[in-house]
């Protein structure tokens, strides 16, 4: 019986495909990836050997490939031997804060974005959110043309500017921002019309810093105003995303009725009031375990420093800092060293024992605030990270892909499945085994196209 449910949705797309309207490669191109091992995203048992076959944007059949054969007008992509993902889904990133080893209002440009945007489609994360700090001129022209398919490079969503505090979160000193790059407000009301213009520009979410950088600015949000900002957020329809360090703040936040955790929590463990108010209000976390080891992990020269992988993500200046012994001295002897380190190990157990109490997580890695965290391999370094925390690869594939997808709101990618976007990574190594295999890239495809091949030949 499920054979013969199999042939016959089979039979409906094929039919779509080639049926009463003609349809030439010349209108609408079809293509057949062909033989390849099939993980899908949604967490099952991969398919080996699989076909997809991929109309314009769209995915508009997958099946066993011996009851999959391919309609006259398509080109056979042969990917024997292959594994297939779905393109990887940032739920926590900026863009357009980074160039080189620079940081600063001036690297928001559109060509910086785009450049940053290739950069992170190449390494197979095909959809991207920026949390804050944004330059609405900017990014709400690229976003709308990413999304329509005219420009290559990763799909663009964000937190248009982001509300921060007046003379704290996020630190001004470092992210450099342009004035009105920040909404600042300092009062409720004021709080309020912020969110308002976002609104009115057409953000995707709203995001607020609420903690002190671990005790490093002069203190955190006022309540009111976070609270006025989720109040205000939820009637016009919008969700709210939380910068947070402290367990605190973050319980406090969830119970408040805030959508996303947008950090891991680093001071404690987390305990079963907060699993438990996570899990009741459907609240998402995204554990940014990148954040921290990006800190000190190039002074400590692992040998995949030296993989074309990780070199060809890297901006020439960026790469001569990180070659310098002075500079990797320098880093090793700077106390936010330790601290980093503390934090991340805080955050590995954290984020197992929410993932084993059933909370939602997101994916995201912060990449592109700063220059350590680097757009693209900072979120296959999260994936290995997330596996060390003690959550297999496969789950960690699924949250990546399927669940940041769902963090997103967003129904027409995450999975590799009937009428999802053909974003798609081919991988020459099975991730399920390895989680290290999602850094070997041999091409991605975004809505429908072939958009880079291996890694070995991207220039960042």
């Amino acid at each position: 019986m499920k054979a013969l449910r199999f042939l016959a949705a089979v039979g409906t797309a094929l039919g779509a495909l080639c049926g009463a309207v003609p349809v030439t490669a010349q209108e609408i191109s079809v293509t057949a990836l062909q033989g390849a091992r099939l993980v899908d995203g949604r967490g099952g048992t991969p398919l080996e050997p699989a076909t997809i076959i991929v109309r314009g944007e769209h995915i508009v059949a997958v099946g066993p490939t011996d009851s999959l054969p391919p309609p006259a007008v398509a080109t056979v992509v042969d990917l024997r031997g292959k594994t297939v993902i779905p393109g990887l889904i940032s739920n926590h990133a900026h863009v357009g804060q980074t160039n080189g080893t620079e940081q600063g209002a001036a690297n928001y440009t559109r060509e910086n974005v785009l450049r940053q945007l290739r950069q992170y489609e190449a390494y197979g994360v095909t959809t991207v959110t920026s949390l804050g700090v944004n330059d609405a001129s900017v990014f709400y022209p690229l976003r709308a043309e990413l999304r329509a398919g005219k420009l290559q490079g990763a799909d663009l969503f964000g937190a248009d500017h982001g509300v921060g505090t007046p003379t704290g979160a996020p630190p001004q000193a470092m992210l450099k921002a342009a004035p009105g790059q920040i909404d600042r407000p300092d009062t409720p009301e004021k709080a309020r019309a912020f969110v308002g213009e976002q609104k009115a520009r057409g953000t995707d979410l709203v995001k607020v810093w609420v903690d002190d950088f671990n005790h490093s600015l002069p203190g955190k949000m006022d309540p009111a105003i976070w609270r006025a900002v989720i109040d205000e957020a939820h009637k016009l329809g919008l969700r709210v995303a939380a910068h947070i360090y402290y367990l605190a703040d973050a319980k406090a936040l969830a119970e408040g009725g805030v959508d996303i955790i947008a950090h891991g929590v680093r001071d404690v463990p987390v305990d079963a009031d907060f699993i438990k108010v996570m899990k009741d209000r459907g609240t998402w976390y995204i554990p940014t375990l990148e954040l921290d080891e990006a800190t000190f992990i190039y002074a400590q020269r692992p040998a995949w420093m030296s993989t074309p992988f990780f070199r060809n993500s890297v901006q020439p200046p960026l790469r001569a800092q990180l070659d310098s012994p002075a500079w990797r001295s320098k880093k090793q002897a700077d106390p936010a060293v330790a601290i980093a380190k503390r934090n991340l190990s805080m955050n590995l157990k954290n984020l197992k024992a929410l993932h084993d109490g059933g909370v939602r997580i997101g994916f995201g890695t912060d990449s592109g605030a700063n220059p350590l965290r680097i757009p693209g391999f900072s979120e296959h370094r999260e994936l290995a990270l997330m596996v060390q925390a003690g959550i297999s690869p496969m789950q960690a594939i699924t949250i990546a892909t399927r669940d940041a997808a769902a963090l997103l709101k967003l129904d027409d990618r995450g999975v590799i499945a009937p009428g999802k976007l053909a974003d798609i990574i081919v991988l020459d190594a099975d991730p399920t085994q390895d989680i290290t295999g999602t850094s070997r890239i041999l091409a991605v495809w975004h809505r429908g196209r072939q958009v880079a091949g291996p890694v070995t030949s991207f220039k960042p």
